[in-house]
């Protein structure tokens, strides 16, 4: 492990839909945790004290190198020769254990830097280990550069639904749908709160977030996962597809408050398995995902699964495209009289 105060790490930023993917494929040595799997590479640094992934993690994310909703992950080696490699994901708050627009940035950057061999016109497959599971992303190339690319997340289910929640500040009581989809997601109907989705909403939305985590508890735990994100969603009406698909806009409040920019890849997924339970999703039909700024994902079921509790659990794939924005090296400086970062909203 490295003792030198001063290093550089060298960065790939990315965006899918908007959101922020800052993809670092070198850390100093002795910096990855020995553990066999992505998963236990995760728990082994949240489980030590000032670990230095935790640490270069607050440098990467926090000001003035980042923000208070940066997101980006660390690339390590995969569970084994079935992925091509794995990644530890990140953000302000911590590490996640799913994130769908990093995983679309991710395919999209490994056949870019020719990680992942790739065609000059056609799709290619891309397998990424992460702290949930093995997942994958089929990504379309045109004139060999990546162009979509379909997300296939771990299993998604309900957990629970109709959870009563009373929120302190308004005094009164809202219904809360849980769903896991790589990780706990709450859901709950911004027009049953009176809010419209719209970037104007936003710091009310980020405050219900922390009211609703806070209320919810111990009951949001699914196995080792706790609440990740509280997604407030609205149906589309007036859009000219409402139809013939469902055609929802949502805000994704995760971590400590902060709000992704896209429409939230495994949030998607745990809408969809919401839907599906709910029999408002037909066989065959799509869900047209906005963003709060307005940017989309596509999804629908590929399979089913089996039962996890009352409940069937699907295979979801979600269709979304990642941009190139930025290579970039960051100075890390460990003498810096404000390292590790600050946060400032």
């Amino acid at each position: 492990m490295t003792t030198n105060p001063f290093y550089w790490i060298k960065s790939e930023d990315w965006h899918t839909a908007g959101e922020p993917f800052r993809i670092i494929p070198e850390v100093p040595s002795g910096y990855i945790p020995t553990g066999r799997t992505v998963s236990d590479r995760r728990n082994q640094i949240i489980q030590t004290e000032n670990h230095p992934l935790d640490r270069l993690r607050k440098f990467l994310s926090h000001e003035p190198r980042g923000h208070a909703d940066m997101y980006g992950g660390f690339i390590t080696p995969p569970d084994d020769i079935g992925a091509h490699f794995g990644v530890l994901f990140w953000h302000t708050s911590g590490f996640s254990t799913a994130c769908g627009h990093g995983t679309i940035a991710l395919a999209s950057w490994a056949v870019s830097t020719g990680l992942v061999e790739a065609p000059e016109n056609g799709v290619v497959e891309v397998v990424i280990d992460v702290p949930s599971g093995r997942v994958s992303a089929a990504v379309t190339m045109k004139h060999g550069e990546p162009v979509q690319a379909y997300f296939m997340n771990v299993a998604s289910f309900p957990i629970e639904k109709g959870l009563s929640v009373k929120i302190p500040s308004r005094n009164e009581e809202i219904r809360v749908d849980l769903a896991f989809a790589g990780a706990v997601m709450a859901s709950v109907s911004a027009a049953e709160l009176g809010l419209e989705v719209k970037p104007g909403n936003a710091d009310a939305f980020i405050k219900l977030q922390r009211e609703i985590k806070a209320a919810l508890g111990d009951r949001a735990t699914y196995l080792d996962y706790e609440l990740y994100a509280v997604i407030f969603f609205e149906d589309e009406r007036d859009h000219p597809d409402y139809r013939k698909t469902i055609v929802q806009r949502n805000v994704t409040v995760y971590g400590d408050g902060q709000i992704d920019r896209s429409p939230c890849g495994s949030g998607t997924c745990a809408r969809i398995a919401l839907l599906s339970s709910d029999g408002r999703l037909r066989k065959n039909q799509k869900l047209l995902h906005h963003s709060i700024i307005g940017s989309a994902f596509e999804a629908e079921i590929e399979s089913w699964g089996g039962s996890h509790g009352d409940f069937d659990s699907c295979n979801v794939l979600v269709k979304g495209q990642a941009h190139l924005i930025a290579h970039s090296r960051f100075l890390i400086d460990e003498e810096d009289p404000l390292s590790p970062g600050f946060i400032l909203r």
